[in-house]
């Protein structure tokens, strides 16, 4: 054997190595991701986006339907958002190939002559649900396009996918509105950041929530549902300042039922009466080394402006950033790191939950749960 195809032999072999590494990003597939704002999509214009470092090109017909495309022309490779959408159908900027927007599937190649064979139907763009809910562009990584960059036959998506997740509300009247910010992590970070009860006296020290000299030893109840878990319905803390004042404006208990469900959403609904706030933060998955909190809340406060609480709802994410800049700068070098108890059980649950779904897939048994029935953690904090 030669050295040069020795050398080839070697250099295929580091590529299949760095490709299957490339592949295990730590993403959990078959789920649907925030891509991008409604408003963000204005026209007939492209906008580009990345979940699960998929690289996606989003629009909307001029029927009014939101798509999403891989961002690559299954020709030469260039980004389809380059090209221009006409309102049906998605030109690529390079040779004028043209797709369906709302299939992928390939209508037309200029460059083919009358003798040309090739069917240009069975010839597609990388292709995934899309769907608009809650201000949102919602897109559906699903694994079929993980492993393919089309939907030919044999990869083709399942007949029925889940409903796009939704915004609880009480009423028909109410304000709602939408905040974000990019973390420099994987999402796995992100999320456990998210869940962590311990980090509020410290991170988010301020007057209108709360003090570090505020920290007491509290206990909650947590059971389990469907994918994730439930932090049960009780009184919130007394050292959080925005809940005593809901408390005394309506004369009656305040209660807050906290959920967490795979692959990243947690939701807060706090009620008080006939007074009611809603909200759902996503962590979502842009590269295995960036993530973003996409933020969505909804209330019939009358007494709470929308201005107002987009104020405290930037300084209260601005914290949270600034801490995740910093973690980024010790993770660079691998550190071992610590869960304990109780303070980080739900980070626990997190792993477990996901790595029992991934086992569950792979065997096709019932997802196991890591919790059994209800649980009470305590903590200081």
């Amino acid at each position: 054997m030669s050295e040069a195809v020795r050398t080839m032999m070697r250099m295929d072999a580091e590529a299949a190595q760095e490709t299957a590494a490339q592949a295990d990003a730590g993403f959990l597939w078959d789920f649907w991701y925030p891509a991008v704002r409604s408003t963000e999509i204005r026209g007939q214009n492209l906008v580009t986006a990345m979940l699960l470092e998929v690289p996606l090109v989003l629009g909307r017909t001029s029927e009014g339907k939101v798509f999403a495309m891989r961002d690559s022309c299954p020709h030469r490779g260039i980004p389809l958002s380059y090209g221009r959408l006409d309102g049906k159908v998605v030109e690529c900027c390079y040779h004028g190939w043209r797709f369906d927007a709302c299939s992928g599937q390939c209508v037309e190649i200029p460059s083919l002559s009358s003798q040309d064979k090739l069917k240009v139907e069975r010839i597609f763009a990388g292709h995934y649900p899309c769907e608009e809910r809650d201000g949102y562009v919602w897109v559906y990584m699903s694994s079929v396009g993980r492993k393919a960059a089309d939907n030919s036959p044999g990869t083709r998506l399942p007949e029925t996918i889940p409903a796009v997740p939704a915004l609880t509300v009480f009423s028909d009247k109410y304000k709602i509105t939408h905040l974000s910010c990019e973390l420099p992590s994987h999402i796995d970070h992100g999320i456990i950041g998210l869940m962590d009860p311990a980090h509020g006296p410290f991170v988010h020290q301020s007057w209108f929530w709360r003090k570090r000299g505020s920290i007491h030893e509290k206990a909650k109840q947590f059971e389990p549902i469907p994918n994730g878990f439930r932090m049960s319905p009780h009184s919130p803390s007394t050292n959080s300042a925005p809940y005593q004042l809901l408390k005394k404006i309506t004369g009656e208990p305040v209660t807050t039922t906290i959920d967490f469900v795979l692959p990243n959403i947690r939701t807060e609904e706090d009620r008080s009466g006939k007074m009611w706030f809603s909200s759902r933060a996503t962590v979502t998955p842009v590269r295995r080394d960036l993530c973003r909190i996409d933020f969505v809340a909804a209330w019939n406060l009358f007494f709470l402006p929308v201005w107002v609480f987009r104020i405290f709802g930037k300084i209260f994410l601005r914290q949270d950033q600034e801490t995740m800049i910093q973690q980024a700068e010790g993770l660079k070098h691998n550190p071992r790191l610590m869960l304990i108890d109780d303070a980080d059980r739900p980070a626990k649950w997190y792993f477990a939950l996901k790595a029992n779904l991934i086992e569950s897939r792979r065997t096709g048994a019932p997802m196991v749960h890591p919790i059994d029935g209800s649980v009470t953690l305590r903590w200081r904090s």
